[in-house]
């Protein structure tokens, strides 16, 4: 069985195409991103997984090849799955999608981590319109330099990240709860409507929606944080999803061959 780490909509697509020829096996962090895969006869783990409880996942499902297709900035996770292809002795695979191409714009400033990120928006304006989810918010919040600054932040649609941003003090006013990628013109909107200072966002690629707030933000002349993407020396990786399909086609020929010859 294949087992995909799916963080993405390009993971769950994988999958689809993946369960056409064999049997798979996904794993999501939120009960959310179980709903959102809607095949049947899917085998699905709901909830994260530190390396201990991955390589218990393979053994206990026979588990032979990894296909990592989690988010571009889940960086334990994918640690954390290479550790367990390791412990467990079978083929990881990473796919990573590609990244948006950086337009040449005066007002993007490139950062490498939350904390610079923190430093750059507090020095551009009093507004901050967080497009990075739901995870470090908690960062930006408690944030000195950020106590006299507006922070807007634009999550997904689950119960349990909306609880997480009152609870951490945002207003209900300055909570958007809406399912992207977000089109140019709903970004441009939704700025505009927030009246928006300063955008910071990440480099998640254009099936993440990263170029249209950016084209959305230089339209209206608005400074942009990037966060870059965290360097990690990843086994093997590919950057296309025919190359996963063909990867694992020759994964699967190799297992029978190797089988066969058993026998």
């Amino acid at each position: 069985m294949i087992l995909v780490i799916a963080g993405t909509k390009d993971g769950r697509d994988l999958i689809t195409l993946l369960a056409k020829e064999y049997p798979v096996m996904a794993s999501v962090f939120s009960d959310y991103g179980r709903d959102l895969l809607k095949l049947d006869n899917l085998s699905i783990h709901t909830g994260p997984l530190d390396s201990e409880g991955l390589t218990e996942l393979i053994a206990n499902h026979n588990i032979t090849l990894v296909v990592d297709a989690s988010h571009p900035y889940a960086v334990n996770v994918s640690k954390n799955t290479m550790q367990a292809c390791k412990n467990s002795q079978i083929s990881y695979l990473r796919y990573e999608r590609p990244c948006a191409t950086m337009p040449v714009y005066e007002k993007l400033y490139v950062v490498n981590d939350y904390l610079q990120a923190i430093e750059r928006s507090a020095s551009l304006g009093k507004v901050i319109f967080l497009t990075t989810g739901s995870r470090h918010l908690r960062l930006f919040k408690v944030a000195e330099g950020l106590q006299n600054h507006r922070l807007i932040a634009r999550i997904l649609p689950e119960a349990n990240v909306l609880t997480e941003c009152l609870e951490l003090g945002f207003s209900p006013q300055d909570i958007i709860a809406l399912q992207g990628p977000f089109s140019h013109e709903l970004n441009k909107a939704l700025f505009k409507d927030y009246q928006a200072e300063v955008i910071v966002t990440k480099n998640s690629g254009q099936i993440g929606g990263c170029d249209t707030k950016i084209t959305a933000a230089m339209d209206l002349g608005l400074p942009i944080v990037l966060i870059d993407r965290p360097k990690i020396d990843y086994s093997q990786i590919v950057y296309g999803i025919e190359d996963v399909i063909q990867f694992v086609k020759e994964a699967q020929n190799h297992e029978i061959y190797n089988r066969t010859n058993d026998h």
